[in-house]
């Protein structure tokens, strides 16, 4: 249950000589909101690094439309329910959550702060998040204690049944608690502000090289450039792979990358656990509209089978509220916290996500909607669009 207590409580843990009246002395708690983050982020990030954090890909339409498309959206607020206690705790696929944020995988993050996978899985831990990570399961279960989602994506764990197996039941013995199957990167996009920085795609894994006396970055090796024809060494995953990995594990299996609803009804028809509807943050192929706009058609094609997360452009309380509201289970975020991990470390990925829930169980309250399930499509109206 969240009240004013719970929250002041937090900030007294962190800085236990902290007065509701007198600013606090401790740096991570100056920024009020996720964009506050991302200014600092960007501060403190070398160019090259937090170009590769905030950009798209080529012209960078869909990074736009996934924060443009939520002032589309209206809140329909009820007046007079009691919502003197705020409940934003669920269940999704057995496991217990506190409130209806997770934590989406992302790659580069030593760009933006050492060990930074192991980093983000101890601040959700700390924060009770569920973590998708796309690093060792064993190191992040550590760090964090769980729960945590492992990333699959089109790379060699697929390639065939021996393979596809081996990496299941070790996931499993590491006591893994989902797969997150990314569907959307059967190729890398056309990334132009790494292209014009020549970023070395090693580094989003060692870390940027620091400058030299002239604030120049060493040569890549091997840079991110423009002009080079797709192609792979062995076939891309299909739904007869989805049905495989469904065979081989009772693990929950979500889908991620899914924008239509004919891709959406597969998913149901071939077994999966759930679907997360995701422009992999604008950043694979362009031009695909809001991930906002794409829910309420992933929404009705599912019909209620299975849940449906989104991801996508998700800064505010009302953004999620939003989604929730149009039909998702829960929202998940990677920008948001990166930007508290670039700023701040640990304690800024905490920040953020405490900032995030207080919003949503705020503006829960000012819209007459006391726990999750009274979350409902009549909340929301679409500008433009007849009642």
């Amino acid at each position: 249950m969240f009240g004013a207590a719970p929250f002041l409580g937090a900030q007294q843990e962190r800085n236990p000589q902290a007065n509701p009246s007198i600013p606090s002395p401790d740096p991570v708690m100056e920024p009020i909101n996720v964009f506050d983050f991302a200014k600092i982020a960007k501060q403190k990030l070398d160019p090259v690094a937090w170009d590769y954090l905030d950009g798209g890909s080529e012209d960078e339409v869909s990074l736009h439309d996934n924060r443009a498309a939520f002032n589309r959206i209206i809140i329909r607020p009820r007046a007079l329910v009691d919502v003197h206690k705020i409940d934003l705790s669920l269940e999704l696929f057995g496991i217990k959550l506190d409130y209806p944020i997770i934590l989406d995988p992302a790659g580069g993050k030593n760009c933006f702060f050492p060990d930074g996978e192991n980093t983000v899985a101890r601040a959700a831990g700390r924060a009770k998040a569920l973590q998708i990570t796309n690093g060792g399961i064993q190191k992040t279960l550590e760090a964090g204690k769980g729960p945590v989602w492992f990333q699959l994506t089109t790379g060699g764990e697929l390639r065939n049944t021996q393979t596809m197996r081996a990496f299941v039941k070790r996931l499993e013995a590491q006591g893994c608690s989902g797969i997150c199957f990314t569907t959307d990167i059967m190729y890398v996009s056309h990334r132009e502000r790494e292209m014009r920085n020549k970023l070395e795609r090693s580094w989003c894994e060692t870390g940027l090289p620091k400058r030299d006396a002239n604030g120049k970055l060493p040569p890549a090796q091997h840079p991110w450039v423009a002009g080079i024809f797709p192609s792979r060494p062995f076939p891309t995953p299909t739904w007869d792979s989805v049905r495989e990995l469904r065979s081989l594990t009772s693990l929950p299996i979500l889908l991620k990358g899914i924008l239509t609803a004919e891709d959406a009804t597969l998913a149901v028809e071939n077994g999966v656990s759930g679907v997360i509807v995701s422009n992999h943050g604008a950043r694979q192929l362009d031009q695909v509209g809001a991930t906002i706009e794409a829910l309420p058609e992933v929404v009705r094609a599912v019909n209620g089978k299975i849940p449906v997360l989104v991801d996508g452009g998700f800064r505010r309380g009302t953004d999620i509220l939003k989604g929730l509201a149009l039909g998702a289970k829960a929202i998940c975020v990677a920008r948001p916290y990166l930007y508290g991990l670039a700023a701040f470390g640990q304690p800024g990925v905490e920040r953020v996500i405490e900032l995030l829930r207080t919003e949503l169980a705020l503006d829960m309250g000012l819209a007459g909607v006391p726990n999750l399930s009274s979350i409902t499509r009549n909340l929301v109206r679409i500008r433009g669009e007849q009642a």
